[in-house]
């Protein structure tokens, strides 16, 4: 029993949903490239109308480089530009503006975006061994509401959750995501 769950701890984590035509593609922060690619793949592909990329805390390092006149892009602005420079129109791109903290806080939004919009079905993109946790936080969330959540492990991302022991990475994220999606069954995670 141990063994066979030593074995399919990765499988278990990057669970994803069977893909379907939906409203609008959610691409969860987190990730620099590999999620908002696949969400330009989705939408060129006519899955979805609309793109949501949603903001993450920021290093405060960032403020430093700001109050020295230095101004880099936010990570959302540069995710837009490559979803634009890759076919989806500049107003099919919607940037929330909460700063989201956690996954609990983008399922939230989620919930005011398919209401504002009465999207009934939406596609949200995250990391294969996010997947799982994220599922529960968004379903937990959207629970009633009649909105239908299909949940995506980007294919740009390299995991290998059949053979997840065998590289370094998979491992750290791993060991990451365990302790985080118990505290999320537990009812903790926020």
């Amino acid at each position: 029993m141990v063994g066979y769950g030593f074995v399919n701890a990765g499988r278990y984590l990057a669970h994803e949903d069977t893909l379907i035509r939906a409203d609008a593609i959610v691409v969860l922060a987190g990730s620099d490239i590999e999620r908002p690619l696949d969400a330009a793949d989705l939408y060129n592909a006519g899955y979805a109308r609309r793109i949501v990329l949603t903001r993450e805390t920021v290093e405060p390092a960032m403020d430093v480089l700001r109050q020295r006149g230095i101004m880099p892009p936010f990570e959302v602005e540069w995710q837009k530009s490559v979803l634009v420079q890759l076919g989806a129109p500049a107003d099919a791109v919607i940037i929330p503006p909460r700063v989201h903290d956690n996954t609990a806080q983008e399922a939230q939004t989620l919930r005011g975006l398919a209401a504002e919009h009465a999207w009934r079905r939406v596609i949200v993109i995250t990391s294969k061994y996010h997947l799982r946790r994220a599922g529960l936080a968004f379903h937990r969330e959207l629970r009633g509401t009649g909105i239908e959540i299909v949940m995506r492990g980007t294919r740009y991302d390299r995991a290998r959750p059949e053979r997840w022991w065998s590289r370094r990475a998979d491992i750290r994220w791993l060991l990451s995501e365990v302790p985080k999606l118990i505290a999320y069954r537990l009812g903790l995670g926020a």
